[in-house]
Formats: C-alpha cells, structure tokens, sequence
C-alpha cells in the first residue's frame, strides 16, 4: 500500500509540473546557459525540448546538449533552428566545440511535435531573437495557436540598457534582430509574456556567483567555465542575467508581477505602448531580492540536499 501511495504521489506531481519549451541564442552572453540551468534544476517544470535560434544554430545545439549533459539531462531533444549569418561574437565557442560531435533534429519540426502532442499545455520560452517563432507562425499557424502562452526576454517599455538611470528605452537586441518575426509574435493571438530592459538588468554579484561556482555539481562547473570564457572574450567580469528572468516567471511567478498593456513593435526593434486592447503582459519592474533568493536556491544548493528541500 505504502509503495502504491508513493507512485500515486509521484505521478501527481509530475502531472503538475510546467510544460516548458526553449528556443535559445546560447553561446554568444551567458545568460543563456544560467536560464537553461534553472530550467533544469527546476523541479515543477518539464523541459520538453530545446531549439536554437540565430547565427550559427549547430554550434549552439552542441553546447547546449553539452549543458544537459552536465546537468545529467542529455535524454532531452535538442533542435537547431535557422542559421544565419554571425553578427556577433560565439564566446563560449571552446566550450561548445568540446562536445561530441552531433547531427541534430529540425529545431522547428521538434517545437511543432512538442506543442502537438500537448495542445494548450505548453509554454514556449524564447530568450533570443524571434527568428524560429516567425518561422514557425508562418509555416503552422494552427500549431502555434496550441501554445499555452510564449514567455520571452525582449523589448524595452520605458528603460533600456542603462537601467534604473535609463530617460528613454532602447531597441533591444532580440527585437532589433527580427523585428519583423517580433512583430508576428506579438500580432498573433497566443498569450505573450514579455520579460523587457525593465525589469530584466539583474547583474550576478560576486557573492552569489561564489555561492553557485563553489558548489561541487557538474553543472556549477560547467557555468563557471562558460562564464570564465565569457569575460575572457568580453572583458566583462560579471553576467546580467537577462533571460534568467524569462525562466524566473515562469518557475516563480511572483518574481515579475505582470502588467497588460498594448506594445506594437516597429522594424527598427522598438516596443512601443500605445493605446489599444492589450495584447501583452509585462513585467514592467523585478522583485529582484525574489529572483535572486530562486536563484541561489536552485543553482547554490548542495547536492546532498533533499530533492524536497529545493522545491
């Protein structure tokens, strides 16, 4: 009976656990790889998949299946989206080249399987620009609308890349990158959670970093290795934790109240507010001492902890 109780438990939790689905742009900043990670220290969430957007999408797919693997997850699928031409610096690219090399599956057709075998139950986290997404709304339209919502990091609402001292907002990258895909997404009926500039420069301090770096996990590891390639290619010592946040919505609501509003996206890469119904919902201002209490929960804890002690 006792047996019984516990598999009943167990199947009650995982029906319970956030469907999730990641479109990324890992391998250029690092704050992929620690909203990846969270993803899969998070133990009410299901990663379904993930698909990699932008530039060189196959070197990407290998270091993200290199991060799974870390986090003792490499049973999850991992798709390369639409490759284009670099615009920016891969700087994770050693990193990325030491993992085996892979010939991986569609990225888009692994989205479209995924939404299809859980209609209305999935929800699409896009934390690079919008390149697939477009892609996908042209290509399935019906499909897409089976999104339980799209949570991404983009835009900028009233601050941009200088933060609390902003006066005005930025094109931001992910927007300014596809504008044109952006503007599909955010035309296109499906629940859209918009994680902007706003509520999104969360840098990683040097204590927190130490309390995740110094842990003996594979995937602490793995992150203090990417971010060493990071600032050795960059020169910036520390992360802002950008898309972190796009992850931190959806494991931890609380962490980004949402605001609905109007925002139309222009081809220069701006989310404008304007009047209208609303066809968003944003997180206009972080509860940062939350998201950085989530943080160091799911990625400074100790292996030896129990799995309950970090829900």
């Amino acid at each position: 009976m006792l047996l019984l109780l516990l598999c009943v438990s167990g199947v009650a939790r995982a029906a319970h656990r956030e469907l999730v689905f990641l479109d990324t742009d890992i391998g250029d900043d690092i704050d992929d790889a620690f909203a990846l990670t969270l993803l899969l220290q998070s133990p009410k969430v299901e990663l379904l998949g993930v698909s990699t957007a932008f530039g060189n999408t196959q070197l990407r797919a290998q270091l993200a299946s290199r991060l799974l693997d870390a986090n003792g997850r490499s049973g999850i699928p991992v798709g390369t989206g639409i490759a284009s031409p670099s615009r920016t610096t891969f700087t994770q690219r050693n990193w990325a080249e030491g993992a085996a090399q892979t010939k991986f599956v569609d990225g888009l057709d692994l989205l479209t399987k995924s939404i299809q075998a859980h209609p209305g139950k999935v929800t699409l986290i896009a934390i690079g620009p919008l390149t697939n997404i477009g892609a996908l709304i042209d290509r399935d339209p019906e499909t897409f609308r089976k999104l339980k919502r799209v949570v991404i990091m983009g835009g900028s609402v009233y601050k941009g890349y200088r933060g609390k001292s902003s006066t005005s907002p930025d094109a931001e990258y992910n927007i300014k990158m596809d504008a044109a895909a952006a503007q599909k997404l955010f035309n296109s009926g499906v629940p859209l959670n918009v994680m902007p500039l706003d509520s999104t420069i969360l840098p990683l301090d040097a204590t927190n970093a130490g309390k995740i770096y110094g842990q003996p996990a594979a995937f602490a590891a793995a992150l203090k290795e990417l971010a060493a390639e990071w600032t050795a290619s960059t020169g910036n010592p520390r992360p802002i934790l950008y898309d972190v946040m796009a992850v931190g919505s959806v494991v931890k609501p609380n962490v980004c109240p949402l605001t609905p509003m109007h925002l139309d996206v222009d081809l220069q890469g701006y989310t404008r507010p304007g009047p209208g119904t609303p066809n968003v919902n944003v997180c206009l201002q972080a509860k940062e001492s939350r998201f950085y209490k989530l943080l160091r929960k799911r990625l400074a804890h100790s292996p030896a902890q129990s799995t309950e002690s970090t829900r």
